[in-house]
């Protein structure tokens, strides 16, 4: 009898094959090139490029049951949890303020999934950097883990005025100093100037900067006609003094994110207030599908997912504001032959923290707690729009963990360190895949 060696159940490597191929189909040949390049640079490369990959393999995982798996647990989750989905953007005040910024892949599940996920690339992206050891490292998940616990433990009737909210007022330390240097190197101007020009006293965008490519007359016609019914929404939303919809010019996003890659993605240049270049807005318009965790839905979830997000642009409007910090006014969601997109305000203070430049065990343990108090606090918030009983998910995680706590870092460290040695070997094959 002769079998087909490559078809059998447990053949990780082709798996990882079949995996990168089918979820990475519908992009164009020169997309997925630059995916994949940008994916071979490390091991947390391709985990931030393969988060597909991840849900294929802890979806159904049964040690969710050990400290969740209920009704209880549930909350809009994150779907893409890692470093560097945490980072600055400009808050109603017009600070910069630190948290979670990417909510493409946002989903209610239970908040192990994002857990998890965040506890894997703490190990990865220590190990990207090389300074650590596996003592620290360790160390770090135990200090991460306990300020998750910690928070969603600490919780009472004034929660949402109480939220961990980091500006440079509120923060110290390492933190203190990035968002400190972010309000010093950023500001609506510089990125204005980064991605437009002025030419008789209007700004247009720039075609120079290799991240922006020009429409055709059509698809500029039909992004505008889109945009109508939106700008209707802002103007009754808004008073007369907010609402601003003037549009100056539109141009198609390219090159941006890494497992985003080849989504459809435009930028929209507002008018603002006043008559003035400087106090322009450009608006971020991105494509929007199913997340990765749709995949491995039973038929019964898909069809209650079809339910509950019939529109995946207000899928990520929901998440956004059941999870951010302070909501993006401009957030919205529209649909252009059939296809669904976000919209929201780019960012002025748009910034990733450079974990990179942590390079004493203190500065790690520090971001380490700072990760895990926002993700728990966001989780909480998020949970509060689902429940009838506000409390109901901190008060289910404070009864799992009641004389458990050390068996839940123990868990979370457990699965960090064993997941991110796998996406190793798996980085490995997919660096052979990309070769071939």
């Amino acid at each position: 009898m002769s079998i087909n060696k490559k078809l059998l159940l447990h053949n990780r490597d082709e798996k990882i094959r079949q995996e990168l191929n089918l979820n990475n189909q519908e992009i164009e040949a020169s997309f997925k090139k630059e995916k994949f390049q940008k994916m071979a640079t490390s091991p947390y490369a391709f985990y931030r490029g393969s988060n597909h990959l991840y849900w294929e393999d802890f979806y159904n995982d049964w040690r969710i049951s050990f400290f969740g798996g209920t009704s209880s647990t549930l909350t809009w989750i994150n779907g893409d949890a890692h470093i560097y989905n945490y980072g600055a953007y400009t808050n109603h005040n017009g600070d910069a303020v630190f948290c979670m910024d990417d909510f493409d892949d946002s989903v209610v599940a239970d908040y192990q999934f994002d857990l998890w996920r965040m506890a894997i690339s703490i190990v990865l992206d220590c190990r990207d950097n090389n300074v650590f050891d596996l003592s620290t490292i360790k160390e770090a998940l135990q200090v991460f883990s306990k300020a998750y616990m910690g928070e969603m433990m600490t919780h009472n009737a004034d929660d949402s005025k109480n939220e961990v909210h980091l500006t440079k007022s509120t923060s110290v330390g390492l933190l203190n100093k990035f968002l400190e240097k972010v309000e010093k190197k950023k500001s609506r101007v510089k990125m204005l100037d980064k991605w437009t020009f002025i030419e008789g006293g209007q700004r247009k965008f720039n075609f120079e900067n290799e991240k922006l490519e020009q429409l055709t007359e059509l698809e500029y016609k039909k992004i505008e006609e889109t945009l109508k019914p939106y700008s209707e929404m802002l103007n009754a939303k808004f008073n007369d003094k907010e609402a601003s919809f003037n549009v100056k010019d539109i141009a198609k996003r390219i090159k941006a994110g890494t497992g985003s890659l080849g989504s459809s993605r435009y930028y929209i240049l507002l008018e603002g207030l006043t008559l003035s270049p400087n106090d322009d807005l450009i608006l971020d318009m991105k494509e929007q599908g199913r997340p990765p965790v749709y995949r491995h839905m039973s038929i019964e979830e898909k069809l209650e997912y079809a339910k509950a997000y019939p529109n995946e642009g207000k899928r990520h409007a929901q998440a956004f504001e059941a999870l951010a910090e302070h909501p993006d006014k401009y957030l919205g969601a529209l649909t252009v032959d059939g296809v669904s997109f976000s919209i929201k305000e780019r960012s002025p203070m748009k910034s990733d923290f450079p974990s990179e430049k942590l390079k004493k065990p203190s500065a790690l343990y520090f971001m380490a707690d700072v990760w895990g108090k926002i993700l728990a606090s966001r989780h909480k918030r998020a949970s509060y729009v689902l429940n009838d009983n506000a409390h109901e998910m901190p008060n289910a995680f404070n009864e799992m963990l009641a004389d458990k706590k050390e068996e839940f870092q123990d868990l979370v460290s457990s699965i960090a360190l064993q997941y991110a040695d796998r996406v190793k070997r798996d980085y490995a094959c997919f660096l052979t895949m990309v070769e071939e």
